[in-house]
């Protein structure tokens, strides 16, 4: 409308009206000019086009590169709430293959639907042969993966969690894997059973064969969960795992919203225990496999402290590595909900002791969820990738989001040499939308460094599975190169 027009019309309007168009066309040039901000910002630029500063002990630079290995671009499916992933040669022809999870929510609804997907790899790290292993009520809101082969066939089984309401387990048909069927059972003991939100295979007594271990948070809401203890438990199976009547649950223990129950050696004593972790209760403990026929175990409390004080523990995700070479296993992981940072727990020496808490770097807004230790940089000391989740809304950036709010971000902590001391950090990406939840760290493109297999959620359309891509150059480079042009907006670095 030419301006003349406009202002006619304007003279014509009650003066009421005037001013509320008047005042909504600054509040939307306001709202424009803060985008405007956020995005070109010249102090402040978007993490991902900086330059990298990270480097490999021969003064190469540092930068990722994404690739899409399973999203609504690569396929017919409209996948969301991308959670869990796993990587293996599940159909035995030397490449690696990725199981993924995704729990199919914009918003928790409580509906029981979902998909688990197998992504089957090539000589081609880009190019990959997508199948839905399950999807609706089988697949709902699935959570969390795990792969081994349990009855010693050859050929690596699955077994997934999901939030409504079960855990499922699929045995590989060997032949025909890709297009044949895998078939599977809901063990009667899980079904109807509320939110599965982690599952693992393990060989607790040692005679080659798999039992199953699971924490269930109860309900798929955090707030409903909280309201009765739940079980973190392990699951014996006296017979085929296709006989869903020969799965036996043993209770380790009862909290409140359990949600992890991670199989590790942290003794080293050279069985199988059991970390846990409660979100309820903010802490994590472990249960020492006491090497016994039957099966038992024997709980101990993990407390955490820093500078001589308690402090809460989440343990969602978590891993292990003996940073200070003392022959002990320190776990990493991720404390909350005050400093949104990441650090790694000094084993003690005597299980009565209390664990020091070393600190990694804090990623504050942004709340912290994924965790992998891995040699990024080739130096020999083992570095951590990490990732955060954003808040809702999950199927749209937000114009009223901005720097300050809590977003998703891919970063990497620089392992010093002396764990002890300040880790570098690496600050890959920052979006308004995304949750890596997992990483699987893998050469994939067998250039000789480490890049990493990853889900993204909290982003529909782009939740999926992808992989990112270490690239090394001779001189610094932006630091992300993402692999769609039309991407939730990438953003800089919050308020300081």
């Amino acid at each position: 409308m030419r301006s003349k027009q406009r202002a006619t019309m304007m003279k014509m309007l009650p003066k009421p009206i005037v001013c509320f168009i008047l005042t909504a066309a600054c509040f939307h040039l306001g709202s424009c000019a803060k985008k405007a901000a956020i995005d070109s910002s010249s102090d402040n630029p978007p993490i991902a086009s900086r330059l990298t500063e990270a480097t490999s002990p021969d003064g190469q630079y540092i930068s990722w590169k994404e690739h899409l290995i399973d999203t609504a671009e690569t396929n017919n499916v409209d996948l969301s709430g991308s959670d869990g992933v796993q990587v293996a040669d599940l159909d035995r022809d030397g490449y690696p293959d990725v199981i993924s999870v995704h729990e199919s929510d914009i918003e928790y609804d409580g509906v029981g639907d979902g998909h688990i997907r197998l992504a089957f790899g090539s000589a081609d790290p880009d190019q990959w042969e997508l199948v839905t292993l399950a999807e609706g009520s089988e697949a709902g809101a699935a959570e969390d993966t795990d792969i081994a082969d349990v009855n010693g066939d050859g050929w690596p089984d699955i077994v997934a969690a999901c939030e409504i309401e079960h855990i499922i387990y699929f045995q590989n048909p060997g032949k025909d894997i890709r297009s044949g069927t895998w078939e599977r059972v809901i063990p009667k003991i899980t079904a109807n059973r509320g939110s599965f939100i982690r599952v693992f295979f393990a060989d607790f007594n040692g005679d080659g064969k798999s039992e199953v271990v699971a924490p269930n948070k109860g309900d798929q809401s955090q707030e409903k969960a909280a309201e009765t203890d739940r079980p973190i438990s392990w699951f014996e199976i006296e017979g085929d795992f296709l006989d869903g009547d020969s799965w036996i649950e043993h209770e380790l223990t009862r909290v409140s919203v359990p949600e992890n129950s991670r199989p590790v050696d942290l003794d080293g004593d050279g069985d199988l225990d059991v970390l846990g972790a409660s979100r309820g209760e903010e802490r994590i403990f472990w249960f020492e496999n006491l090497g016994t026929n039957p099966i038992s175990f024997k709980e101990h409390q993990i407390n955490a402290i820093e500078n001589g004080n308690p402090y809460p523990i989440t343990g969602v995700n978590l891993d292990f590595h003996d940073f200070n070479k003392d022959g002990r296993l320190d776990i990493v992981v991720y404390h909350s909900p005050y400093k949104r940072s990441f650090g790694w727990l000094e084993q003690p020496d005597n299980f009565s002791k209390p664990w020091n808490l070393h600190p990694i770097g804090a990623k504050d807004p942004d709340n912290g969820i994924g965790i992998v230790v891995a040699d990024i940089n080739s130096d020999g000391n083992m570095d951590v990738m990490a990732g955060t989740y954003s808040a809702s809304p999950r199927d749209h950036d937000g114009e009223e989001k901005t720097v300050n709010d809590r977003l998703g971000r891919l970063a990497w902590f620089e392992n010093p040499g002396d764990p002890t001391g300040d880790w570098i950090h690496h600050d890959i990406s920052r979006r308004i939308r995304g949750m890596f939840d997992q990483f699987v760290p893998i050469d994939l493109d067998k250039d000789g460094d480490l890049d990493f297999v990853s889900t993204r959620g909290n982003s529909h359309p782009y939740d999926g599975v992808f992989w990112l891509e270490q690239v090394r150059t001779e001189k610094p480079v932006h630091r992300f190169t993402p692999a769609r042009k039309n991407e939730s907006r990438e953003v800089g670095l919050p308020d300081r």
